[in-house]
């Protein structure tokens, strides 16, 4: 059932119209006494899930006695980027997901299904896995939020992957990316409706029916001076809701080019982006608008580390950013790597499969480091005047010297790609 709608291209939503919006669906939801907030964590700070999640405790105060940052393999958040990204949310209401430990499984995909939608390319189950809390907390009323955005892993961000994903177990969440990084992401991105998408689905309607989960779906774009817009708010317990906030997105979020581009320039914020799992996004987003032969010039000034985990950063920094046949045999070859799938997916997500140039220009990372993952490495601070990002607008932009080039301020905000490469 949808709760709430409302959003379109030209619409920009406020901070008042994000509340009303969801005081209105709560109060169709009707009276809860026990209620969990399943909201990303700082990697997604400009989702308005943050935002969102206070105005929810502020609606149920005390019937609010869980909040679960959907952590994924992420690091847990620090004081500062709870109280940045949740103000007023007491500390004492969050809880840390242990994505290796902390979780049960509801139900097993079958190999089957999983084979079939991935078109033979992976042959295992997958298992439907959350955090405990969902199950043995005595909630009646779960709220996943998040926004939806173009992704590599399931080809739209959250709704069912926020719960089974962001709140997942080690197995669950190396399985689903793999899956999506051996079907293909540029076969995905962009699309609601992907082989990962087809497992969580399964896993939702089949095991996971019983939980009293309400969907909280932004859709959040850059203006053209990279101002951020919420062009959208949808809330409900089903398929539809992510169906509307997907195809807003897809209007929104997903610039087609006519043609590819020679350079791209794309900037990541320090205080989100401190690691190339989460920084390559600026790849992801990007690589079906790169033309044969360009460079992605990364500026990374937070960047001090591989892997959101000490066990993935050590596989990263072993195998590096290889194209998708190397990956696939060290898979076959390598144990490390076969029990850490979704490192292996990451290494595939970060390759420029020998088609083009990536450049990163990181604030704590040494050239060697970066060279030894398969990466060419810029000196930041000289990126950073040549191409001066506080003075850039999003798209194209001219140096002084006349070269001109794309720019991005934020990846996690968008998809780009030229008309020949989205097929």
């Amino acid at each position: 059932m949808l709760y709430f709608a409302k959003g379109s291209e030209n619409e920009v939503l406020s901070s008042k119209d994000l509340q009303a919006g969801l005081n209105e669906a709560l109060d169709r939801l009707g009276t809860r006494k026990k209620v969990l907030a399943l909201p990303p964590d700082f990697t997604r700070f400009h989702s308005r899930a943050g935002e969102l999640t206070s105005y929810a405790w502020q609606y149920y105060g005390d019937a609010l006695t869980d909040v679960l940052p959907a952590l994924g393999t992420h690091f847990p958040m620090s004081e500062n980027e709870t109280d940045r990204m949740f103000p007023g949310v007491p500390h004492s209401l969050f809880r840390v997901h242990k994505w290796r430990t902390d979780v049960v499984t509801l139900g097993e995909v079958p190999a089957e299904y999983v084979r079939e939608v991935s078109e033979n390319r992976v042959d295992y189950s997958w298992p439907a896995q959350v955090n405990r809390l969902l199950v043995e907390g005595g909630h009646d009323l779960i709220l996943s939020v998040g926004q939806v955005v173009p992704h590599e892993v399931t080809g739209m961000a959250n709704y069912n992957k926020n719960v089974l994903v962001g709140t997942g177990g080690s197995e669950g969440i190396n399985k689903s990316h793999f899956l999506g990084a051996a079907y293909g992401m540029e076969r995905m991105m962009g699309r609601a409706d992907t082989p990962v998408r087809k497992v969580l689905n399964y896993a939702s309607e089949k095991f996971a029916g019983h939980l009293p989960i309400v969907y909280v779906l932004t859709v959040v774009a850059a203006g053209d001076d990279g101002t951020l817009e919420t062009k959208g708010l949808f809330v409900g317990d089903d398929h539809e809701c992510f169906l509307k906030a997907a195809d807003l997105s897809l209007k929104v979020n997903f610039i087609m080019l006519d043609k590819p581009l020679e350079k791209i320039v794309v900037y990541l914020d320090p205080d989100e982006y401190k690691s190339t799992w989460l920084g390559n996004k600026s790849i992801y987003r990007t690589r079906m608008a790169i033309a044969d032969g360009g460079e992605l010039i990364v500026l990374a000034p937070g960047l001090s580390q591989f892997g959101e985990d000490r066990e993935i950063d050590r596989l990263i920094r072993k195998y590096g950013y290889l194209t998708t046949p190397e990956i696939l045999r060290l898979v076959d070859e390598n144990e490390d790597l076969r029990n850490n799938l979704s490192a292996a997916a990451h290494l595939i997500h970060g390759s420029a499969e020998n088609r083009f140039k990536i450049t990163y220009c990181p604030g704590y990372l040494s050239r060697e480091e970066i060279a030894s993952v398969n990466y060419s490495s810029g000196e930041l601070d000289m990126m950073v005047k040549k191409y001066k990002p506080r003075d850039l607008r999003e798209g194209i932009n001219i140096t002084d010297s006349g070269e001109e080039f794309f720019y991005i301020s934020n990846p996690a905000l968008g998809l780009w790609s030229s008309r020949e490469r989205f097929f």
